[in-house]
């Protein structure tokens, strides 16, 4: 079902702060940055070998971001593995008893199709769903 990890997302407060220490200091190269209406958040994709750092910054302080960094800070807010049929792995994982977040895909950053798996369910882990086309 899981094909590798596609991303790791990393909750920030400040995306551009934040991207020179990957960019400046790890040399990664930003692929690009893009707003996620829906989740209210910004999000800047850095490629790193087949997978990448997902940088994310709150677009609205009542956003799911801010609400995270609020609790926790900064830092890994979730790892995203990619599946090949993200309807097939969320009743999988509905059938094995993971408690689902989405119970039905949703629009992620990059046009992938997203679910997450709730954190009780993961060992305290926000594990995301993901299939890209």
């Amino acid at each position: 079902m899981v094909t590798k990890i596609d991303h790791i997302g990393v909750a920030v407060k400040n995306l551009e702060e934040s991207l020179k220490f990957y960019r400046e200091t790890l040399g990664l190269d930003l692929q690009g940055v893009e707003i996620v209406e829906e989740q209210k958040v910004k999000v800047a994709f850095l490629p790193i070998g087949d997978t990448e750092i997902e940088l994310l910054e709150s677009t609205d302080p009542d956003g799911p971001i801010a609400k995270y960094i609020d609790k926790k800070g900064e830092g890994v807010q979730h790892i995203a593995y990619r599946v090949d049929d993200i309807e097939m792995a969320i009743a999988d994982m509905l059938s094995k008893g993971v408690k689902m977040i989405d119970e039905k895909p949703r629009y992620g950053a990059g046009g992938a199709k997203i679910a997450f798996c709730h954190p009780k369910s993961t060992n305290g882990v926000l594990v995301e769903l993901c299939q890209r086309d």
